[in-house]
């Protein structure tokens, strides 16, 4: 008869997400979840081979919220799509600032790159907005990402502490010039 664990694989990844969220990803531990869960690591281990498995569930649970934040402000139609979705990138950074470091901050070296799953969704908008190809869009949002990343990062560290309506301005400066340039380019 296998044993009954008093937590569920996905209440024991919310706990640690929390705990991520309130400490950051080096205050993941077994201890410190334990704690938060008032048990001892056991039920933690027999449901996780090891801290790298939760930690890899963490990461799992924080880009689904990640992509829930994205497709909430695309859905909103506060800001034009490809707009929400730099908006929404900038709002979870200040929203979420331990998981945003997590995903985006930390050192991910060895780990494979894959791209989200709001590209299928952003380069068509680009495309159809600019009239530039596939690869052109990819360049083109590749800049403005590097741009939005670089507010979100500056947000996520309070380095800035800037209003939304602030970031709304500045994204559509950015975003008019690169499309001009863009576009100058392409010849239209």
């Amino acid at each position: 008869m296998s044993p009954k664990f008093k937590f569920t694989r996905e209440e024991i990844t919310g706990a640690a997400l929390n705990l991520t969220r309130s400490q950051g990803p080096d205050g993941l531990t077994a201890r410190a979840l334990a704690e938060v869960l008032g048990s001892s690591v056991k039920p933690i281990f027999g449901l996780f081979k090891n801290m790298e498995e939760v930690q890899d569930a963490v990461l799992v649970a924080a880009q689904d919220l990640y992509q829930r934040t994205l497709a909430e402000d695309m859905a909103a139609g506060k800001y034009p799509p490809y707009k929400a979705s730099g908006m929404g990138y900038i709002r979870f950074a200040r929203e979420e600032k331990e998981l945003f470091k997590l995903l985006f901050m930390s050192d991910r070296k060895g780990q494979p790159v894959k791209p989200g799953k709001e590209l299928d969704v952003i380069l068509p908008i680009i495309m159809r907005n600019t009239g530039l190809d596939r690869e052109r869009a990819e360049r083109f949002h590749l800049e403005m990402w590097i741009f939005v990343h670089g507010i979100a990062s500056m947000i996520a560290t309070s380095y800035l502490d800037w209003e939304m309506e602030t970031v709304s301005d500045v994204l559509t400066d950015a975003y008019l010039g690169l499309k001009a340039r863009f576009c100058a380019e392409e010849g239209q």
